[in-house]
């Protein structure tokens, strides 16, 4: 019997979400092979460590969303707003060495943040973090006229470098260690919205200019996080495999997809689960690939080495 011929009996509907128990975020490698991420539903960071031993890092997590580590092995975290009561909405930093954990930032020109979504460093030690809103009840209590991009600076000072129009709604980001080329991806859940990845170019002051889109997921579910390989490729978690509403199709199934820095698209890492969110490389060679998706982490090895701030710090 061909099972796939089948179809719904009459009158029925397709099987669609009615409770999520968990939502996987933000991975990031320490230099041991700790894998920390975020479970926003929870509240908590989890961590995984090189044993596969699993344990609670941090509980409220003041809803965590993207994380990253900085050339010294500190821990950055988005403290968003999403998925229920108790966001920071703010930029916090935890430093595993000697357990301090300290506030970066939390307001601009004296508003707080919407939902800080995702962060990166570059190898100055200036860190780029995104500050969408995409949880519809978040939206009351945003402060900010935009949805923007910001820059910390050495000195502490946050300086806002991107907002709409230039930017619709962004979310993952990348920067390249010699702090030359800044990507975004400009995700915005709408019918006709963004699903692009831009790239800049940066000037020494960490300024962006020159915005190219690379890549256009539209009109399927457009990217959330992404990475760098070492040879400047990007690896992008993007797509659905069920399409939850007439903002996005199946054209673009869930997966990691790499894409060259000139717009060429390189390659597809099937994911079999919706919703695929983030990644982070690790391993001793740098070619392992932690993927978060739904309720899950997952692992894959890749064929070349993605940028991992450990080499720098562990010397």
């Amino acid at each position: 019997m061909d099972y796939s011929s089948l179809s719904l009996p009459p009158n029925g509907s397709a099987v669609s979400v009615a409770s999520m128990v968990a939502f996987t975020e933000g991975p990031a490698v320490d230099a041991e092979g700790n894998v920390y991420f975020s479970d926003i539903i929870n509240n908590r960071i989890l961590v995984r460590d090189s044993q596969g031993n699993q344990s609670v890092f941090r509980h409220p997590s003041h809803r965590t969303n993207g994380q990253t580590f900085d050339p010294q092995g500190r821990l950055y975290h988005c403290e968003g707003a999403e998925f229920g009561p108790g966001g920071g909405r703010r930029v916090t930093r935890t430093n595993l060495k000697t357990n301090a954990y300290e506030v970066l930032t939390h307001s601009y020109q004296g508003k707080r943040y919407n939902s800080p979504n995702d962060i990166c460093v570059d190898g100055r030690g200036r860190a780029y973090f995104t500050d969408p809103c995409y949880w519809e009840p978040s939206r009351a209590l945003m402060e900010q006229d935009a949805e923007a991009v910001y820059r910390i600076d050495l000195d502490g000072s946050v300086t806002r470098i991107l907002q709409q129009p230039q930017i619709e709604r962004p979310n993952g980001i990348a920067v390249t260690q010699d702090a030359t080329k800044l990507y975004v991806v400009d995700s915005r859940s709408v019918p006709g919205g963004n699903r692009k990845i831009w790239q800049f170019d940066l000037d020494s002051n960490g300024n962006p200019t020159n915005q190219k889109s690379i890549w256009d997921f539209a009109p399927g579910r457009g990217a959330d996080g992404i990475r760098l390989a070492d040879n400047g490729d990007l690896y992008i978690a993007a797509g659905i495999n069920n399409p939850r509403g007439p903002h996005e199709t199946a054209d673009v199934p869930a997966g990691v997809y790499i894409l060259s820095p000139v717009g060429e698209m390189k390659g597809r890492i099937p994911i079999p689960e919706d919703v695929l969110t983030n990644l982070a490389f690790g391993g001793s060679d740098g070619r392992t690939l932690y993927i978060t998706a739904g309720k899950n982490l997952y692992q894959t090895r890749t064929p070349v080495a993605g940028h991992v701030a450990y080499p720098v710090w562990q010397s």
